[in-house]
């Protein structure tokens, strides 16, 4: 089975159960969802688009896309996702190494394809009428389905091909996790865990706000949402958990917290707790190539753990999860297993991330961790980052504990902070129990617009000089 028909399964058993609810609370049931992606489905098949045809989605997380993707889907089309955070020229480098057949997009999408000469040549799909059937296709769990793409960080944002089975396997994974149930309501940012709730018959809160600028999320409205339609889980990455988190009259049924996509520091974690106080708070550590890496419960780290990340130990990640293999070379984590991307769109790019080690295939993630005696990862920061035995996330999130600090960043061997009420001399001497560390206070620092849960570095050494 793969996810379509796994949809479908849940249509057939609550049709009329809620499966998506918008920022402005329309409620649309399974049945409805599949309804309307079969209209689109059936438009898209009248277009020419058939199986194994790449179809660009140029669309905002919205019912919309995901009728468009279950649309594609069902036909055994690919979808292909560009990475917002690369912009108009990650989207025409996108467009040159996946070439689409066809675009689905929403207004926005349209006016942005006439901006980029690769995207000129490509078919608008429609969005279909209510004339429909419904279509199927039946192919080998090895077909491709989904092309997303990573930010980049070498200057040309990498793609990744993941097939249906893959796209399965990945939703077990993370099940395993999450264990949903149909009576689950979640608050979810990051989309592709709405279709692992699709697949699991539960219902999923879309937040309102611009979910690509999560430091611009409401928070207050976020906490309305999750009042209003009773959500006991929020599936969100750590910037939108902090919007949610912030000044909060604690939500007490409120069940379970998943976070990750970004660094999970203590912070953040004692501020989810205090507005969740109920909660189970998990961590989940991945990259785009691997998801998940390790996971960690908040429950489950000891007073020693927190004050080992206080003593710059690094950040606590959890233990790997059973199905995949992790080891360290040199300080950075490589992984293996049937969840881990072989390959990526274009094979020059597999060169500097891809290994062969007792006929095993191995990622290499540019991570750079310890593992201590229980057999859990700490994370170090980015394994290019270091400098002079620092690593960033270790002098970081140490720097998060002391008083007043509110933003730590790492560059080389200066640490810049920024919050209320600190005491420089107070600083300047836990810095120092760290390493040598040069500390430089800042009004603010500046944060990766993206994800917002980590610094600008690029931005930050500009200000630094």
């Amino acid at each position: 089975m793969n996810l379509i028909e796994a949809f479908l399964t849940q249509v057939d058993a609550r049709p009329e159960a809620a499966a998506l609810i918008t920022p402005k609370d329309e409620i649309i049931s399974f049945a409805e969802l599949s309804r309307r992606s079969a209209v689109r489905a059936h438009a898209m098949a009248a277009a020419g688009i058939g199986p194994g045809d790449i179809v660009l989605i140029a669309r905002g997380v919205s019912p919309e896309l995901y009728e468009t993707l279950l649309a594609v889907f069902r036909l055994g089309a690919v979808a292909m996702f560009p990475e917002p955070s690369a912009g108009l020229k990650g989207l025409r480098l996108a467009a040159q190494a996946a070439k689409p057949k066809a675009i689905a997009a929403g207004r926005l999408g349209k006016v942005i394809r006439l901006a980029i000469l690769e995207l000129w040549s490509l078919k608008v799909l429609p969005d279909g009428d209510e004339a429909a059937r419904d279509e199927l296709a039946h192919l080998p769990g090895s077909a491709p389905a989904l092309i997303t793409f990573t930010s980049g960080s070498t200057g040309r944002p990498k793609g990744i091909v993941r097939s249906a089975d893959f796209l399965m396997l990945q939703h077990t994974l993370l099940e395993q996790l999450r264990k949903t149930t149909p009576e689950d309501v979640d608050l979810i940012s990051l989309p592709v865990f709405i279709l692992s709730n699709l697949a699991a018959g539960a219902a999923s809160v879309i937040p309102a706000g611009r979910l690509t600028r999560p430091a611009e999320l409401d928070g207050e409205v976020l906490r309305e949402q999750i009042a209003d339609h009773g959500v006991n889980r929020i599936v969100a990455p750590p910037a939108v958990c902090a919007r949610i988190a912030e000044e909060a009259v604690p939500m007490t049924w409120v069940q379970a917290v998943f976070t990750g996509g970004g660094p999970v520091l203590p912070n953040l974690m004692h501020a989810v707790a205090r507005a969740a106080p109920n909660a189970a708070i998990h961590a989940v550590y991945g990259s785009t190539e691997a998801e998940p890496i390790a996971h960690l419960e908040m429950k489950d780290i000891s007073n020693a753990d927190w004050a080992a990340m206080s003593e710059g130990k690094g950040l606590l990640a959890g233990k790997p999860i059973s199905q995949i293999a992790v080891e360290l070379r040199d300080d950075e984590v490589f992984v293996a297993g049937p969840h881990v991307n072989t390959g990526y769109l274009n094979p020059e790019d597999d060169t500097s991330t891809k290994s062969m080690k007792n006929g095993q295939l191995w990622h290499r993630t540019g991570d750079a961790a310890r593992f201590d005696e229980q057999g859990r990862l700490w994370l170090l920061g980015r394994k290019e980052a270091a400098s002079g035995g620092l690593f960033p996330f270790a002098v970081e999130t140490a720097a998060l504990s002391w008083p007043g600090v509110e933003q730590a960043a790492l560059v080389g061997k200066i640490l810049a902070v920024a919050g209320d009420n600190m005491v420089d001399a107070d600083i300047d001497a836990r810095a120092k129990a760290l390493g040598d560390i040069e500390v430089v206070k800042l009004p603010e620092i500046p944060m990766d617009k993206r994800h917002n849960s980590k610094a600008d570095y690029a931005r930050l050494r500009k200000q630094l000089g």
